[in-house]
Order: structure tokens, then C-alpha cells, then sequence
């Protein structure tokens, strides 16, 4: 039987970020619930203690609540983190409790991070767990922009209450103040509509394909009554199977309300699905080369008409400063440095708000040494071979960066979706062909501050 151990933090920078670890399975498994979560309030409720010790007997079990909810830290409604940062949370949090390689539990909202961490970080991610999945809150059209408005609403008035939650608990009415008090402990309603706001435009589908760790989708077999959110979330569960390779999805029964959450109706058949995971991860061997990272190319504007006027020895002298002061950026914004093109730059980014600060640092920066810089930025898969990197979605990031003129940054649609809640602002700089490269591709250049 699983046995709770204490509450620690792990920190990222300034950010503490609550953790417990339980259980003794053969593989780590995070668990990052969605939607709610209080890591001490969890275990009052007996079905969701119940679901917890399960899972402590088929992994040990790093339970945490992400920033700015339950136990961890949170500032002011409007400090919402970027989907970037959630992510270096779940390395800090794995970290700090000796994981290098777990199974990845998320649901809901916390879908978002889980499936970027498992593409950002194929070598950390043992499998994952895909739970009533939002892959997108989907606010490009009228009628989700409504049902959100009045979502937003609904908890402005009503958050924290029994009559929020009420539809939700037919038969587990006993459940009504433990769940009133766990919604209050785990979010203010205030934070809550300002992370809702500020993921609005996110959406991670595009990533879904660069998933290889082995994944378990879980929708349900019915809708849930006056839900069109969860009733969405099903939908992206069954999208989901058919582009993540190799991917499962069960879809177990509802018994009721009462099993809007994972852990109660569909608890025990989940439970199953997850033991059935961890068993076939300890048995495979697979490792990945291909990872999802942000590339960046750099390159000098007009830099044979430059290199003509400068002379060989001070164009080789301001070349040799060049590269000196881009790779010391690149480290900076927490890079990897790549290549150098002769006049310009390939580096990697695992995050791609950083990437784009990067680029703006080395375009002010050259500027001293009498040249222009240019950038260009894509979010795809790579291939990490052994002289650097290879893949289409490096060829993008060139070709991106071939469109821009000097002292731009222009990003693929992926980046700025992928930035969403950074501050970045974009202007839209229409389709495109790229050279090589199939398909139109919607392309922004970073607006300067």
C-alpha cells in the first residue's frame, strides 16, 4: 500500500513548486493534476486518495501542483506563466526528487504542458498520460468565445461555492464541502479567469505528431450534461490517437455526474491502463533522436556588399567578435549553440519565448560592429545527428529567417502560438512559400518594443 511521504518544494528560480513522492512502482511517474489540485487537500477526498495510493502501486509517484495553484507559489491574477515556464517547473520538480525519466500524468489544462514536455524532453518522458485532454482552449470562433465568456462569468459569481460544482456530484453528494473548500485552496477565482485568458490563443495540436513516448489517451464513453468544454475534450482525445504514433485511447464508461473527474467512475479502468503502460515501458528499450526544439538562424544583412567594404582582416576581426557575442547570448537565453553559418548563426532553444529574446539580443548587439542582423525562428521537430541537426523543421527555420530584413525577427505560426502569455506581440506578415518546403506557411514578424 502506498504511504504518503511530506511536502517539499523544488525551485525554479524565485518559484516554489510543491511535490510529494509516494509509492515504490518499477518507474517514476509525475502526476500533474488538471483543472484543481491541492497536494495536501487531495488526499481528503476518499476517491481521490484512492486513485493516488492505486497509482503509488504501479510507479513511485511524484505528486505536484503546478505554479500558481495548491501548495506552490503564486503571485498577482495576472502573473501567468507561459507554457515554456510550466514546463521547466515539471524538469525542476523531477529534479529536485531524483527523476531523470518518468511517465507523465497529466489532465485538462495541465494536457498543454504534458505534451510539450514530452516533445521538448523525449529523453525525461518514460510515456504519458493524456487525460480529458485541452489541447486548445479553441477561442477562434464566436460560439467557443461565448461559452467561455460565460464559463469566466460563472466563476467570477460563483467560484469556491456549492453551486458551482453542484451539477457535477448526482450521487457523491457528501463530496459537496470538501470539493467548495479544495477549489478555494487550489485557485482564487480572480487567477483562474486571468490563466483561462491568457492560454485562449494557445494551442499545442501541431506538436502532437512529435510525440513518441509511449501515450495513453483517456476520453469516456458519454458526454457530460451542459458540458460542451468536456464534451470538446473527448473530441481531442479521439484526434489525438490517429496522429500520436503508437498511442492508446480507452474510453471508459461514466457512472453519472459524479465522474467529471478521472478518479471516480473511471478510476479503477485507468488505474488498469496505467499498470499496463508502466509494464510495457520497463520492458522497452526504444530511445528517440528526434526531438520538438526551436530553431534559430541568424545571419548578417548584405554581408558580401559589407565584407567588400570592410576588407578581409577587419571583416574576419568583426566575424570572430560576431561569433564570440553570439554564442555568449545563445548560453544566456539558455541555448545550444549549433553552428556557425560564416556570417550568421544555427542555435536550439527547448523554449521558444527565449529563442526570440535571444535573437533580439544579438540584432542590438551587432549593431556596434556596423552590421544588421536578421532572424528567423520555426518550433519542429529535429533530428540530432552527429555534426548538429538535420529535419524539415530546420529547413524551415532557415527559410523563415530568409524572409526577414535587417533588424527583424520573423517566427512560423507554431512559435507565436507556442508563445502565448510571454508579453511577445506579433504583426502578421501573411502566407508564404518557402523554398523547398511543402505547403503555405502563415509567417509574424515580432513586433519591436
Amino acid at each position: 500500500m502506498a504511504r504518503r511521504r511530506e511536502v517539499r518544494y523544488a525551485w525554479n528560480g524565485d518559484v516554489a513548486l510543491a511535490y510529494e513522492v509516494f509509492g515504490a512502482g518499477p518507474v517514476d511517474l509525475v502526476y500533474l493534476q488538471g483543472y484543481t489540485s491541492h497536494v495536501d487537500l487531495n488526499w481528503e477526498s476518499p476517491y481521490l486518495a484512492r486513485f493516488l495510493r492505486g497509482l503509488g502501486e504501479r510507479a513511485r509517484v511524484i505528486h505536484t501542483d503546478r505554479r500558481g495553484w495548491g501548495c506552490s507559489d503564486r503571485f498577482s491574477p495576472g502573473d501567468v506563466a507561459p507554457l515554456e515556464v510550466q514546463v521547466d517547473d515539471l524538469v525542476a520538480v523531477m529534479d529536485a526528487a531524483g527523476s531523470e525519466r518518468a511517465v507523465v500524468f497529466t489532465s485538462n489544462d495541465t494536457c498543454l504542458a504534458g505534451a510539450l514536455f514530452a516533445t521538448t524532453y523525449p529523453e525525461r518522458t518514460a510515456g504519458l498520460v493524456l487525460v480529458d485532454p485541452m489541447f486548445a482552449y479553441h477561442r477562434d470562433t464566436e460560439d467557443a468565445r461565448r461559452v467561455w465568456a460565460e464559463t469566466l462569468a460563472r466563476v467570477r459569481r460563483e467560484w469556491g461555492t456549492p453551486a458551482y460544482f453542484g451539477e457535477f456530484w448526482h450521487d457523491v453528494r457528501e463530496q459537496e464541502d470538501w470539493y467548495a473548500r479544495w477549489g478555494r485552496a487550489s485557485v482564487a477565482p480572480g487567477a483562474l479567469v486571468a490563466e483561462v485568458e491568457a492560454f485562449g490563443a494557445v494551442d499545442v495540436r501541431d506538436v502532437l505528431p512529435s510525440i513518441h513516448a509511449p501515450t495513453l489517451l483517456v476520453g469516456s464513453s458519454g458526454e457530460v450534461v451542459n458540458d460542451p468544454i468536456m464534451t470538446e475534450s473527448n473530441a481531442y482525445a479521439r484526434a489525438a490517437q490517429a496522429v500520436i504514433s503508437g498511442s492508446r485511447l480507452i474510453e471508459p464508461t461514466k457512472d453519472g455526474g459524479a465522474a467529471w473527474h478521472h478518479w471516480y467512475a473511471r478510476g479503477p479502468a485507468i488505474l488498469a491502463a496505467v499498470g499496463e503502460l508502466v509494464a510495457s515501458i520497463r520492458e522497452e528499450q526504444a530511445s528517440f533522436d528526434r526531438v520538438l526544439a526551436t530553431v534559430l538562424f541568424t545571419d548578417i544583412v548584405d554581408s558580401t556588399a559589407t565584407a567588400a567594404v570592410m576588407g578581409d582582416a577587419r571583416w574576419r576581426k568583426m566575424i570572430d567578435e560576431h561569433d564570440r557575442m553570439a554564442k555568449g547570448l545563445v548560453t544566456r537565453y539558455r541555448g545550444e549553440f549549433v553552428d556557425s553559418t560564416g556570417d550568421g548563426l544555427l542555435a536550439t532553444f527547448d523554449g521558444p519565448a527565449r529563442a526570440i529574446r535571444c535573437a533580439q539580443a544579438i540584432i542590438e548587439a551587432a549593431r556596434p560592429l556596423g552590421v544588421e542582423i536578421r532572424a528567423g525562428l520555426h518550433t519542429g521537430e529535429v533530428e540530432r545527428a552527429e555534426h548538429g541537426i538535420a529535419g524539415v523543421g530546420v529547413h524551415i527555420g532557415a527559410r523563415v529567417g530568409a524572409m526577414a530584413g535587417a533588424g527583424e525577427v520573423w517566427v512560423s505560426s507554431t512559435v507565436k502560438d507556442l508563445t502565448a502569455g510571454s508579453g511577445l506581440a506579433f504583426e502578421d506578415r501573411g502566407e508564404h512559400e518557402l523554398k523547398g518546403v511543402p505547403d503555405r506557411w502563415h509567417l509574424y514578424q515580432v513586433a519591436r518594443s
